[in-house]
């Protein structure tokens, strides 16, 4: 999961809940202080949350954007219903969607639209479903940030951690699975030391997961089909495209994104000194890659 470098909102931005004809998301907003240039909504990975883009609203609202990032259906303060439906990939990118029409609907110019890790998948999902026949007339979004995933089933170590805990959710209580979780980690180079404010929001986010939401995006993520060859024509059409990552990632190796950022046409960056989640570990250069592609 990704880990916020801290929790306090910058003077830009509230906290507020993004109503939709799919029912409410929680969301944290940053408006620039002068004119609007464009909009951005940003979109976590799995066991992520809003929270996870927050070092990177007050940069990009300072650039001119207004910049809403969300918890997923099934995600911290969102929540969701016992039920797989509401979290199959599909499912998500219909909320992506909608969450679309809303921002629209509201003013702010030409929207630009970003995924991380699984939120990359659902956003992926989200552009062909537009893309479709009777889909809707051309895809709404002045351009798309795969960031941190891949075209299809996650790296076959981490699916089969996605495995275990999938095969766990069912008899286990999210606070046990949790506790195992931090032993497991404890003295690997998964380890990770935040501030006690953290750490103690990583714990709150996890027992706030629906469980179902946990196990159909796991089931998604070890078996994911690769539907890059379908995409590639989209962006061809018209609509500009980055992939971008760290330098090093465990759910998707890096030469596997350097290969669909090729096969999609689409622009490349990598992000020094980061992982996983190059939004909450090096928020400036994330900040400069995006906006060179929303610029």
């Amino acid at each position: 999961m990704s880990m916020p470098p801290f929790l306090g909102l910058p003077s830009c931005a509230r906290a507020l809940r993004v109503t939709t004809a799919r029912g409410e998301f929680a969301a944290l907003r940053a408006e620039p202080a002068g004119a609007v240039r464009g909009s951005a909504l940003l979109v976590p990975g799995f066991t992520g949350s809003k929270e996870d883009f927050i070092a990177l609203l007050e940069p990009l609202a300072a650039a001119g954007y207004r910049v809403t990032a969300v918890d997923q259906r099934g995600q911290h303060e969102t929540g969701g219903p016992d039920d797989p439906a509401a979290y199959a990939v599909a499912a998500l990118g219909a909320d992506v969607r909608a969450l679309t029409t809303a921002l629209l609907a509201g003013g702010g110019g030409p929207l630009h639209l970003l995924g991380h890790s699984l939120g990359g998948q659902v956003v992926r999902e989200a552009v062909l479903a537009e893309a479709a026949p009777g889909g809707g007339a051309g895809v709404p979004w002045a351009s798309l940030t795969l960031m941190s995933t891949g075209p299809g089933a996650i790296d076959p170590a981490e699916a089969e951690r996605t495995r275990l805990l999938i095969g766990v959710l069912p008899t286990m209580a999210l606070e046990e699975i949790w506790q195992v979780m931090q032993r497991l980690e404890a003295g690997t180079d998964r380890a990770r030391h935040p501030s006690p404010e953290v750490a103690a929001f990583l714990h709150r986010r996890w027992l706030a997961n629906v469980p179902q939401a946990l196990i159909t995006t796991g089931r998604h993520l070890v078996a994911a089909p690769d539907r890059v060859d379908e995409l590639a024509p989209v962006l061809a059409a018209g609509l500009p495209a980055l992939v971008l990552s760290g330098e090093r990632d465990y759910a998707w190796p890096v030469p596997e994104q350097n290969a669909m950022a090729r096969r999609l046409g689409a622009r490349r960056v990598v992000v020094a000194d980061s992982g996983h989640s190059p939004n909450a570990e090096q928020p400036a250069a994330t900040a400069e890659a995006l906006l060179a592609l929303w610029g």
